[in-house]
């Protein structure tokens, strides 16, 4: 696998979270091959986080369309000729596409670790793993596709200004979660808001894309920020610091190196955490390991209340130099 003709596939098509999660692992296999062309194929709605990445030759934007929108791809991906393909989504779709590419070798975790058990059968190699968190998860994924020398270290656009943001610092929250069963409560929002407010003077601006209006906008005591990915990123460079959950906005806002406050329920931090050391993580001890997609807000997530959310804020702000006000 060595020289300048090697051709590599990787394979993460969303989402925002785990598109973050994948580039260390992504920048490591691009060091390792300096020489070689890397393509990752990812869903349109996410490839805005990968524009201008050193590490990323080309996109290729998968679709979903018509059964000749698919030929297409994979007339696309056969004339690529791929030499060595990864697999980091390991869900059935995400590996019978890198299949499709007829890559001559094709990593993927086992049947044990991968999300869905049936996407190890189109691997060439299968990999066991033996870290929980999913970026080292991606990190040995990639080393044993040959990946010698790890990088850490991985650049994010700059995003561009939506809507309009305090003048001032402030602190960004992202409320909403792809299934409810991870969300902080929404009504402990206006209450963080006004100990924010009241103590440090500091306003909450809630963000969402822009079918979430309609909730945060009946939110009393925050600042509200409709936004599309490039408008959350920019939103999050400006932040003084985050409050997140187990949702896109928070790992890429640890990807940032913001300081913040990560409340955790049903998810494991462990596994699924923000990456980083500038977030503190709030988790009921008494909170249940479940990654089944239920409704309603956890009890776990309940228990975590806008005091000690606020507590642990102040010592991060105060912890991260510039960060806290005055």
């Amino acid at each position: 696998m060595l020289g300048g003709s090697l051709r590599i596939l990787v394979v993460r098509l969303g989402s925002m979270g785990d598109v973050v999660h994948a580039l260390p692992a992504v920048a490591s296999l691009k060091n390792s091959f300096p020489a070689a062309r890397l393509w990752w194929l990812v869903a349109r709605r996410w490839a805005p986080l990968l524009e201008g990445n050193p590490f990323v030759d080309e996109l290729v934007i998968f679709e979903r369309g018509s059964p000749r929108q698919l030929l297409s791809l994979w007339r696309r991906l056969r004339a690529l000729r791929f030499d060595l393909a990864v697999d980091l989504q390991g869900l059935l779709k995400s590996a019978s596409l890198g299949w499709l590419a007829g890559a001559t070798r094709f990593y993927g975790l086992d049947a044990a670790e991968v999300r869905e058990w049936p996407a190890a059968w189109f691997y060439t190699d299968r990999v066991r793993t033996s870290a929980r968190h999913v970026v080292e998860r991606n990190l040995e994924l990639a080393a044993a596709a040959g990946a010698t020398r790890q990088l850490r270290v991985f650049p994010l656009p700059q995003g561009s200004p939506e809507g309009v943001l305090p003048e001032r610092a402030y602190v960004l929250a992202s409320p909403l979660a792809g299934w409810a069963h991870k969300q902080w409560p929404l009504e402990y929002y206006p209450e963080l808001a006004r100990l924010l407010r009241q103590r440090l003077n500091l306003p909450l601006v809630v963000c969402g894309p822009p079918g979430s209006r309609p909730v945060l906008e009946a939110l009393p005591c925050v600042s509200v920020l409709i936004a599309g990915l490039e408008g959350l990123i920019y939103a999050t460079r400006r932040a003084a610091a985050v409050v997140g959950i187990d949702s896109g906005p928070l790992h890429l806002a640890a990807a940032l190196g913001k300081p913040g406050v990560a409340v955790f329920g049903p998810t494991d931090p462990a596994r699924n955490g923000p990456y980083g050391g500038n977030f503190t993580v709030l988790r009921d001890p008494r909170a249940e390991t479940t990654y089944r997609r239920k409704s309603g807000v956890a009890p776990s997530m309940r228990a975590v209340s806008p005091e000690a959310v606020y507590q642990a804020l102040v010592e991060r702000l105060q912890e991260s130099s510039g960060a806290f006000p005055g």
